[in-house]
């Protein structure tokens, strides 16, 4: 299918961590009908195997592929295990940017924002886990996000902006951010006067 040709592109970037002769099933593909099976509603392994049972034939056609099982999904939860993170964060970072290029026609003067979101339903007071914290860069022009990255329950939004901003290179961009980035260090304020 070649309106995926881009995605799986992005995809084949990630390392694949396995022995040859693990490689039964190409990572990619792997990774895209778990995206797939995600949307549709999987929320397990077990869930993305199923998705990939139900829809085997019809996505060995499309993709070419000749796949006579899905894999388990023990299989399946290894490769996500194994797969490094930052990897897979960069494929979907290339992706979103490679997307907003073909929509805006340009590569600078994009409108971003970030802000940090809470993850509904991520408190856990049973267990004293606080609730999940995401920060988020998207372009406002196409609402796409084009990154994203976990706040340490730690520390806060403002180190975690200022890390993505180094990441990034957002230098002819316009960047919105929430008044919370707007404070000033105690460091580089004058030093108070006194009244006599």
């Amino acid at each position: 299918m070649k309106s995926f040709d881009r995605l799986l592109g992005c995809l084949r970037s990630i390392i694949d961590p396995r022995r040859a002769e693990g490689k039964r099933y190409e990572l990619c593909y792997v990774l895209l009908f778990s995206i797939l099976a995600i949307i549709a509603g999987a929320n397990s392994y077990r869930g993305i195997r199923t998705f990939i049972k139900v829809h085997r034939k019809q996505l060995n056609k499309a993709f070419g592929l000749q796949w006579k099982n899905p894999p388990a999904h023990t299989s399946i939860r290894s490769m996500f295990i194994c797969v490094s993170d930052t990897d897979v964060e960069n494929a979907f970072r290339q992706h979103a940017a490679s997307l907003n290029i073909e929509k805006l026609g340009t590569t600078s003067g994009w409108g971003l924002a970030m802000d940090g979101k809470t993850l509904k339903g991520s408190f856990d007071a049973f267990n004293g886990q606080k609730a999940r914290q995401i920060l988020s860069l998207f372009v406002t022009d196409t609402a796409l996000l084009l990154a994203h990255v976990e706040i340490d329950e730690k520390t806060n939004e403002i180190p975690v902006v200022q890390k993505l901003l180094e990441e990034l290179d957002v230098a002819d961009h316009l960047v919105t951010l929430d008044a919370l980035h707007c404070q000033k260090k105690p460091s580089r304020l004058p030093p108070p006067q006194r009244r006599i």
